[in-house]
């Protein structure tokens, strides 16, 4: 009979993982360094493999720790996952969500997939809109919670995660050569779109916006076919789409910064579930500040 991987093991394998050591993972995971060291001794044992590469007193991962690191985040967020379905309260109702189409493709899958398995009996709207009128259907309290391009200018969010932002054409045409520039981009209240035309601007490259469109599919489908350049994040990278380099005259970009902004006139616990799922689905500025320390 095969022998499960300890899902306590995946824990602490992934805390070392994050923080580089062993002793601040002992912290993170509440046990002593000792037990940590023959947690990890029992997991390589489990695997047959070895998982950790020591670099001094930083515990770095092997190619095969690498790898279980991915099945590792995900057997556990699946576990906790479970738990939730079946300690919490039992839910129902309905709960509004407003998310950019930008980002709708990439993300309401895992979003919704994970919400609708631990609280069945929740009906899920949800809205694709650009980020400027999520905020004003918040404001008008016609949504519990936005997935928003966070900016400067924007209110607060709570950010979590941050993605390239990156210029791109089509791998079957060379729109990325034509003078004037031609660009397909957001509306005039898009920030991609301000920062496009800011940074060339100041390269004083020639450029004209020839398709404007509040939808992602529309300025994708632009660049798709050929007929324009545009401004996309890391995630909206589709087959068929260059990502266009500094070397041909295309300065890197800002990173942007993707946030979640509540309903400030009534919270509930749907919408306070659904933010938990959406920000542990979708995090990485966490992982970050951790790798950081």
């Amino acid at each position: 009979m095969t022998v499960l991987i300890d899902i306590d093991q995946l824990r602490t394998f992934i805390a070392i993982a994050e923080t580089g050591s062993f002793t601040k993972a002992a912290e993170v995971v509440h046990k002593t360094q000792s037990a940590v060291s023959m947690q990890m001794k029992r997991l390589e044992e489990r695997l047959n493999k070895p998982i950790f590469a020591r670099d001094g007193r930083a515990s770095k991962l092997t190619e095969d720790g690498d790898r279980l690191l991915d099945y590792a985040r995900r057997i556990v967020k699946l576990n906790l996952e479970a738990l939730a379905a079946f300690s919490g309260p039992e839910l129902s109702g309905r709960v509004r969500l407003g998310v950019p189409d930008d980002y709708a493709d990439r993300y309401l899958p895992e979003i919704m997939a994970r919400f609708s398995r631990s609280y069945p009996g929740v009906e899920l709207t949800v809205l694709c809109e650009p980020s400027a009128d999520l905020l004003r259907r918040i404001d008008a309290n016609d949504l519990d919670l936005a997935i928003i391009t966070a900016t400067d200018t924007q209110r607060t969010a709570e950010q979590f995660r941050q993605e390239r932002l990156l210029w791109v054409s089509s791998v079957r045409h060379a729109a990325h050569t034509e003078n004037p520039l031609p660009l397909a981009l957001g509306k005039q209240s898009c920030a991609w779109r301000r920062i496009a035309l800011e940074h060339l601007e100041k390269l004083g490259r020639p450029h004209r916006v020839i398709y404007t469109s509040s939808n992602a599919g529309a300025y994708v489908a632009a660049v798709l076919s050929g007929l324009a350049v545009s401004v996309v994040p890391e995630s909206t990278l589709r087959p068929g789409m260059r990502v266009l380099t500094p070397a041909e005259g295309f300065p890197d970009l800002p990173h942007c910064r993707i946030g979640l902004v509540r309903n400030p006139h009534e919270s509930s616990a749907l919408a306070d579930a659904l933010a938990e799922h959406i920000i542990s689905s979708l995090d990485n500025l966490s992982e970050a500040v951790q790798a950081a320390e």
